[in-house]
């Protein structure tokens, strides 16, 4: 019998973001500082045994039905393939998001391993800006790698932008005309407060109405019903696609979300940002069974709050960034 992850709200919860490592092999200044990081020993990350066992419970015991693998950057975990063969088996929907540096050399392994869908970071199609928001100057890997995950046939291809005022907000329009040229659903990312260096301010954030105005005036939209999706989604009047706008500090879509995080060193969460993790892998290695793991499972989900409150004047910050916790 399926129990469902149900908290004192009544939200059940079905989407499942697994991290598979705290490693990056960019340094985006919303999200890790330049140096000075230490990453896990390797004994501290779930191995794909381990994950695949979560994954299946959550599945099969608890009716999780979509699974998205991220990081830091997820496909500098080695073998990243064999465990996407190994989630493919389940009846889920699997997806992966990446910075696309090195997506041109995996894009047709991922998907022939099961993987369906993707998407990938790109916050500026400036070189220069790129570089000084990446700290790498790669964007020639990142478009290549776009147009790798396009010729896999993985589908939908989705474009992820962090905007943040007087940084890269000038590049709106440019960014949904990229989408439409290559046929790719671009989704403008509101800046949260996960950024390691913690600069965050909520001057920076430019939120889902003034991005859908400023795009609405060169490429008209008009609304798609909402779904339990983070996006509020548009489509364009002339059919040539759309774009979603992810608005957590403007627009909370926490009454709706049916979202949980597994870290890559094993500690569920239950919100991206809670105060609170529960040790999934400590359960896990001292032998316990199934059933133990799902009361943890149950107990944490139980555990939510209504709200991360990020617009309230006593909102905590997580103690760890976004690199740490998992996109």
């Amino acid at each position: 019998m399926v129990r469902q992850l149900i908290d004192t709200f009544g939200r059940v919860h079905r989407d499942l973001r697994i991290s598979v490592t705290d490693r990056c092999n960019f340094r985006c200044t919303y999200c890790m500082p330049a140096d000075g990081l230490e990453w896990l020993p390797r004994e501290d990350l779930l191995t794909f045994e381990e994950i695949e066992r979560v994954a299946r419970l959550m599945v099969e015991r608890h009716g999780v039905d979509s699974i998205r693998l991220t990081g830091g950057e997820p496909t500098v975990r080695a073998n990243l393939p064999t465990l996407v063969g190994m989630l493919a088996d389940l009846p889920v929907d699997l997806s992966l998001t990446t910075n696309g540096m090195t997506l041109r050399l995996v894009a047709g392994k991922l998907a022939a391993a099961g993987l369906k869908r993707i998407n990938v970071s790109l916050d500026s199609l400036r070189a220069d800006r790129f570089e000084e928001l990446t700290r790498r100057n790669e964007l020639p890997r990142v478009l290549d790698g776009i147009d790798a995950a396009i010729e896999a046939g993985l589908y939908p291809v989705k474009v992820n932008v962090v905007v943040m005022r007087g940084v890269n907000d000038d590049e709106l329009v440019d960014l949904a005309r990229f989408g439409r040229e290559r046929g790719v659903e671009v989704r403008f990312i509101e800046f949260m407060p996960l950024d390691a260096d913690r600069s965050w301010s909520e001057g920076a954030v430019v939120g889902q109405d003034e991005i859908v105005a400023r795009i609405g005036e060169v490429f008209p939209l008009e609304p798609v019903d909402r779904t339990s999706a983070p996006a509020t989604r548009y489509r364009y009047v002339d059919g040539a696609g759309g774009i979603g706008v992810v608005a957590s500090v403007t627009r909370s879509f926490c009454d709706s979300c049916d979202r949980i995080r597994l870290t890559a060193d094993g500690q569920f969460r239950n919100c991206l940002f809670a105060v609170e993790e529960f040790d999934l892998r400590s359960l896990l290695r001292s032998g316990a069974s199934d059933d133990e793991v799902g009361d943890l499972l149950q107990g944490a989900v139980a555990a939510k709050w209504a709200g991360h409150g990020i617009a309230s004047v006593d909102f905590v910050r997580p103690n760890r960034s976004m690199s740490q916790i998992g996109g």
